[in-house]
């Protein structure tokens, strides 16, 4: 069980993406020192932001497939690139075999507040509507703001959907304009969560805010859970 299990394709860019990170943030020098990682990209689950607001088919069954599959696989950590999902993150959790890692925790930890942070969320609506983000930071005593619903967030929304149908250049644009609607309000940070969102900022005109980026913190969380127990030291027979 000494390999990362990833769940992505939702959306798959946002998989190639995280995966990339993964590979960065490992100490490597050769083919041999990277973490063994399995992979199940399945694209097809239903739309996770569309079935939590009421308005689409239920994705939970799919979701339990896939952690089924990663059972199978004998993966000993899971880490879901895919912010949404997590509305269904303990029911996925009695469902795995291994530990799964929460990306809005792992995000909110590499918060470093000094008491003045006031952060946004750029999330999916409905990841916005399960709340968890929102959960995580109050937890933590941190101030945060999320966008209007008919202002801010249509650019988000439209960040996420450009970005889904491989227009970066039009996420980054949408992004720019919900960075400064943030930025205007008096946000400090911004957690970017939703998984497309990182990939548009490479591109877009952040006003100066501190960037939370999900999932490169998923991916550290994900190095750092196998860093801790050897899994770069292992064999293939291990």
């Amino acid at each position: 069980m000494s390999r990362i299990g990833v769940f992505g394709g939702m959306g798959p860019s946002a998989t190639v993406d995280f995966l990339d990170k993964l590979v960065k943030l490992t100490p490597a020098s050769r083919d041999q020192d990277h973490l063994p990682v399995i992979v199940a990209s399945l694209p097809h689950i239903h739309d996770r932001s569309s079935a939590i607001l009421g308005r689409g088919r239920d994705p939970l069954p799919q979701l339990l497939a896939g952690i089924e599959m990663l059972n199978r696989a004998d993966v000993g950590v899971i880490a879901i690139p895919c912010n949404s999902s997590h509305h269904w993150f303990d029911e996925m959790s009695r469902c795995s075999k291994v530990p799964l890692l929460h990306i809005a925790k792992a995000c909110v930890e590499a918060i470093a507040s000094s008491g003045t942070d006031r952060v946004a969320i750029f999330a999916t609506r409905g990841a916005l509507a399960s709340g968890f983000y929102q959960r995580e930071l109050d937890a933590r005593g941190i101030q945060f703001m999320i966008p209007d619903p008919d202002g801010t967030q249509i650019q988000v929304d439209a960040c996420i959907r450009e970005v889904k149908a491989g227009n970066l250049a039009g996420g980054a644009q949408h992004l720019s304009r919900a960075c400064q609607d943030a930025a205007g309000q008096g946000a400090t940070t911004l957690i970017m969560g939703c998984t497309e969102i990182p990939i548009a900022s490479r591109e877009a005109d952040v006003s100066g805010l501190a960037l939370i980026d999900s999932s490169l913190e998923l991916a550290r969380a994900s190095v750092a859970f196998a860093l801790a127990r050897g899994w770069n030291r292992t064999g293939w027979d291990s």
